[in-house]
């Protein structure tokens, strides 16, 4: 159920939870982080639609590899510049920084792939030699 308070969409910690398909405490802890900031009712959370659009950025960038002062720092600088400039060009730079990153982790993991794949040429030739040593053996 979303509430209407003040005029906004307000959002339980339970509604974001299965929305966004995650835990209470990790959306605890992006609050402790400051990410997100709800308000309080008595004990209860309630989110705003700006948490819950805070919200969705922090668990984008964490499923492409930023880490939350990244994130952080990339959402902060849409409220310090409401241009967006500051804010595109820092999400830009970091993600080219992430792309370059995974590219060079791509060409690890092509290389150990192709050293696997040798070895494991190598070890057939070598087990299917062992096999007809003794199969050979055997027949004495």
């Amino acid at each position: 159920m979303i509430c209407v308070e003040n005029g906004g969409r307000v959002y339980s910690i339970t509604q974001l939870c299965q929305e966004f398909d995650v835990t209470a405490r990790t959306i605890r802890h992006y609050e402790s982080c400051g990410l997100v900031e709800p308000a309080r009712q008595g004990q209860r959370r309630v989110f705003s639609e700006r948490d819950r659009v805070r919200l969705r950025l922090v668990l984008r960038g964490r499923s492409l590899g930023f880490n939350l002062s990244e994130i952080a720092e990339m959402i902060d600088l849409y409220d310090l510049d409401p241009s967006e400039v500051a804010q595109l060009e820092r999400t830009l730079a970091y993600g080219r920084q992430k792309i370059s990153q995974l590219e060079s982790k791509r060409a690890a993991i092509s290389e150990a792939i192709e050293e696997l794949r040798a070895w494991e040429r190598k070890l057939g030739v070598q087990l299917q030699r062992r096999l007809r040593q003794q199969s050979e053996e055997g027949k004495r």
